[in-house]
């Protein structure tokens, strides 16, 4: 337990002090917001600080830093220390960057952003993978509630019937103003997933579970090794580049950029608080990382979270469960499908405020959403999570060039460039070494991840540091 409070501690000193300092080298001043300088009435509207903090959370959270953090559970509790290192030095900048560029670039995308730091051939790039993640985010936070809705409900009303009825609510959130339904609704369920966090929370404590101490040794049933798979298993909570398409559209709804630190910063850690309380109440509900292991194969993340809920709340963690594993990837899923909207909006450049041009990109983009709801969930699960961390990678490389460009003192680009090197050498290792991809043994893979990573970091030192002075 004292590895847990510990890490909670350094959390709240993180966004106390190294968010300060990003805020301090990116440098939020009082200029217009899109918000107020593009308000449209369907994208571009301000919100509440307190709203667009809460929306920001469910937008990069839902289900993610509870399946995650479960999963990652069945390494051991060093997974705890992924989860607040990868937050404060990784995932916080990752998100408060990518937010703060784009806000300042009138709430562009993260592939627009790409195109500006990084060239055309990244931009199309970005374009294609982002709007790609983002169908495989959509599509995966489809099947994990319709399933759940199947069991809960008469026989007639079949998985295929709740894919449908999800599919029809993600019309109507991705075409609707922002402020009608993702502005009303995520709110009360992003208070949701505080609430049943606390709840665990309150649970280990009042239950005497027992926390496991940090310690730095792989305790995976399957003998999956720590580096890379640790790192990819656990991205909502410590580094997630889906966090890069979702920033941006909250980056048009900001009043101030002075309230970027915490809604972009703020949230991301606030996710990693959940992360942790579940990795740790996954294994003391179950004892061991064997026992939660199991369970996760045999009832699925969905399961896992019903019986920890009960097992430690009763009844009222019976509905807590029920609300937060259906409504929690609606709602990731639905804002995945609006930012492909707007990806693909800036790709044709069909303006917006008209609900023709919506619906001319988002009946399409629904019905492939549609087709892949068919493929296999747990092999889209892989791809997504490697695509995710692959996006992270990118992005903290975009924003590295931003630093770059805009600063007299170029060494502040550290701030994102280490970071966006450790990302690579992830990225590209899992790849190397996972089932869906190459499939090659460690010995292979981990030289070459690592060396890939080198060499980016030795380009970006000899032309970056030493290059063209900011714009």
């Amino acid at each position: 337990m004292i590895s847990l409070i510990l890490s909670f501690a350094v959390l709240v000193a993180g966004y106390l002090f190294y968010g300060k300092l990003a805020e301090n080298i990116f440098s939020p001043d009082d200029r217009k917001t899109p918000a107020y300088l593009r308000q449209d009435g369907v994208d571009f509207i301000p919100l509440p600080t307190w709203k667009a903090f809460l929306v920001q959370l469910l937008n990069i959270a839902g289900t993610g830093p509870i399946f995650g953090a479960l999963m990652g559970a069945c390494f051991g509790p060093v997974v705890f220390l992924w989860i607040v290192f990868g937050a404060v030095l990784g995932g916080g900048i990752h998100d408060y960057m990518s937010g703060m560029i784009s806000e300042r670039h009138d709430g562009a995308s993260i592939a627009e952003l790409s195109g500006i730091y990084l060239g055309p051939a990244a931009m199309w790039f970005m374009r294609l993978f982002s709007v790609l993640l983002l169908l495989l985010t959509g599509t995966v936070f489809v099947n994990s509630p319709a399933a759940l809705l199947a069991r809960l409900t008469p026989e007639s009303f079949s998985t295929t019937f709740w894919i449908v009825v999800i599919l029809i609510y993600y019309v109507l959130a991705t075409l609707l103003p922002i402020d009608k339904i993702i502005g009303r609704l995520y709110p009360l369920f992003g208070a949701v997933l505080i609430i049943m966090a606390v709840g665990i929370l309150f649970g280990i404590v009042s239950g005497g579970y027992t926390v496991p101490e940090i310690v730095l040794k792989d305790l995976h049933p399957d003998n999956l090794p720590i580096w890379p798979f640790m790192f990819v298993t656990v991205a909502c909570g410590a580094i997630s580049g889906f966090h890069a398409t979702q920033s941006p559209m909250v980056a048009k709804c900001l009043k101030s950029e002075k309230e970027g630190r915490l809604i972009f910063y703020g949230a991301m850690l606030s996710e990693s608080v959940i992360a942790l309380i579940w990795a740790a109440g996954g294994v003391a509900f179950y004892g061991a990382t064997g026992g939660l292991n199991a369970a996760i194969g045999e009832l699925g993340q969905s399961g896992v979270v019903f019986d920890v809920s009960t097992g430690m709340l009763g009844p009222v963690g019976g509905v807590l469960a029920i609300i937060g594993v259906i409504a929690c990837p609606i709602t990731s899923g639905d804002t995945a499908f609006r930012s492909a909207r707007l990806i693909l909006a800036e790709i044709t450049n069909l303006e917006q405020k008209h609900i023709r041009n919506r619906l001319v990109i988002t009946i399409p983009l629904l019905g492939i959403g549609a087709v892949l709801t068919q493929l296999d969930f747990n092999v889209l699960w892989r791809y997504f999570s490697w695509s995710n961390q692959t996006l992270a990678m990118i992005s903290l490389w975009v924003a590295t060039a931003y630093l770059i460009k805009t600063h007299d003192h170029k060494i502040y680009s550290l701030l994102t460039a280490l970071p966006a090197t450790f990302m690579t050498a992830v990225s590209v290792t899992y790849i190397m070494m996972a089932d869906e991809g190459l499939k090659l043994n460690s010995t292979v893979a981990y030289p070459v991840g690592i060396g890939v990573a080198v060499i980016l970091f030795a380009i970006y030192v000899i032309k970056g540091l030493k290059g063209n002075k900011p714009q």
